[in-house]
């Protein structure tokens, strides 16, 4: 989970829609063809939640998720800042969160108005954690993202494996920072995390790069 940044047009098509009127059903698949684009312009192809891979066209593992329920916030339904792409796994990311008992949407980091990762830490070993040293609310916040979105599930695996490709890379940069002044080193590691901003899983990549060499 890392920060979006949010294309400020919205999709010319969810003017066509009114809430209490229209429900998401109403949508065609060309105006949802029409979302999906701007919504790449913001992920990247990745779910806004766990950074996934997602294919984006119709019929793809991915769907156009509401970060507050329709069913909790129907005047949300066609508000461009309530939408986001998420993967299709059933018990992680948007799905998982629509099936949690109420909850309060202003407990969750929301990514394109926070940066998760100033409350998020990803550990070497897949898991999620809040940051150290976060007041009492924020912490709350950091937990509850956590659990209502299950990202230490079965997405801590699927990171873990992700992250032991980088281990090594990391290792070397550790030694190269006991040997050598940073001006030498640090360029190479700021080369190494512009090269894994793209990929899947990428803020779990940079935080292994970044914690292993006290950056």
């Amino acid at each position: 989970m890392h920060k979006l940044l949010r294309p400020t047009s919205a999709p010319t098509c969810l003017a066509n829609y009114q809430s209490g009127t229209d429900n998401w059903k109403n949508v065609s698949n060309r105006d949802k063809y029409e979302i999906w684009l701007k919504l790449d312009q913001m992920q990247h192809n990745r779910c806004a939640y766990c950074e996934a891979q997602i294919q984006t066209c119709l019929g793809g593992d991915s769907h156009i998720e509401h970060f507050r329920q329709r069913a909790r916030f129907e005047q949300g339904t066609f508000e461009w800042k309530n939408l986001f792409g998420s993967c299709n796994r059933k018990d992680s990311c948007g799905e998982y969160k629509d099936k949690q008992p109420a909850y309060s949407h202003q407990n969750l980091i929301k990514m394109d108005e926070q940066d998760p990762e100033d409350f998020l830490h990803f550990l070497a070993d897949g898991n999620v954690v809040p940051k150290s040293n976060l007041s009492i609310d924020d912490e709350f916040r950091a937990s509850e993202t956590i659990r209502l979105f299950n990202l230490n599930g079965s997405l801590r695996q699927i990171r873990e494996d992700m992250i032991k490709g980088y281990l090594k890379t990391a290792e070397q940069f550790m030694q190269m920072a006991e040997q050598y002044e940073p001006e030498v080193w640090l360029p190479l590691l700021e080369n190494e995390l512009i090269e894994v901003k793209q990929l899947p899983f990428s803020t779990a990549i940079k935080h292994t790069l970044a914690n292993i060499t006290d950056i």
